[in-house]
């Protein structure tokens, strides 16, 4: 399920939102190959939700990734990359950057956590260069999540200066008086959201972005 955040603003000219690209939603069935294949010009965060893929590249990896282990690629000039589910199926979130410069070094980062989503408490997963984070992005974008319990209410992360785009990766929650569930997105690029509360247990990913901030369009697939 590709999804084009910018869409959520109305009147945006542009799918993408600020740098924040593209977001697929995916479901790998087992045995699910996507052969070795190039990207330029990306910064691809691989977000596991469920299950495991094994990742292969042209820097001579082979891993597993899982909720347990995620995956920062900046592609750059070039970087090639194959991935597969050979023992069992995953759910996952590709989220596709636009970096600030084109032809930047290539390289791929791992973030460990043994535990995997902490419950009731906000990890950050990736930054921008010169935060201190697991994982590194070389845009104006944080990404953080979450896993709530049933009937817990938590604020959104913020920073001055970006707007909050916040995912439901699974679960139903509330805001105000709006109700979003597995799939569906809420921001505002004026204001803080609300706190939400959960009304089951509920995966979320919050993205905060500069949207004014310096972008390419080089991308493969980000500048698109």
């Amino acid at each position: 399920r590709r999804m084009r955040p910018g869409k959520i603003l109305p009147e945006n000219s542009d799918d993408a939102f600020g740098p924040l690209s593209v977001i697929d939603h995916a479901n790998l069935e087992l045995g699910t190959l996507v052969k070795m294949h190039e990207h330029n010009n990306d910064e691809i965060f691989s977000y596991m939700w469920r299950g495991s893929m094994v990742h292969e590249d042209s820097a001579g990896h082979r891993i597993s990734l899982s909720p347990k282990k995620l995956m920062m690629m900046n592609a750059g000039e070039s970087f090639w990359h194959e991935e597969s589910t050979p023992l069992v199926p995953a759910e996952m979130l590709q989220i596709f950057i636009r970096p600030r410069k084109a032809n930047l070094e290539s390289r791929v980062q791992f973030m460990e956590r043994p535990d995997g989503v902490k419950q009731n408490e906000w990890t950050l997963l990736a930054a921008p260069e010169g935060i201190e984070s697991p994982l590194e992005i070389r845009q104006a974008v944080y990404v953080y999540d979450i896993r709530m319990d049933e009937n817990t209410t938590t604020e959104i992360p913020a920073h001055p200066g970006f707007a909050q785009w916040l995912y439901v990766m699974d679960g139903e929650i509330s805001i105000a008086d709006v109700s979003l569930s597995k799939g569906d997105a809420i921001s505002d690029e004026e204001s803080a959201l609300p706190a939400a509360s959960a009304k089951k247990e509920t995966t979320l990913v919050c993205f905060l972005v500069c949207l004014g901030a310096e972008a390419i369009l080089e991308g493969a697939i980000s500048g698109k």
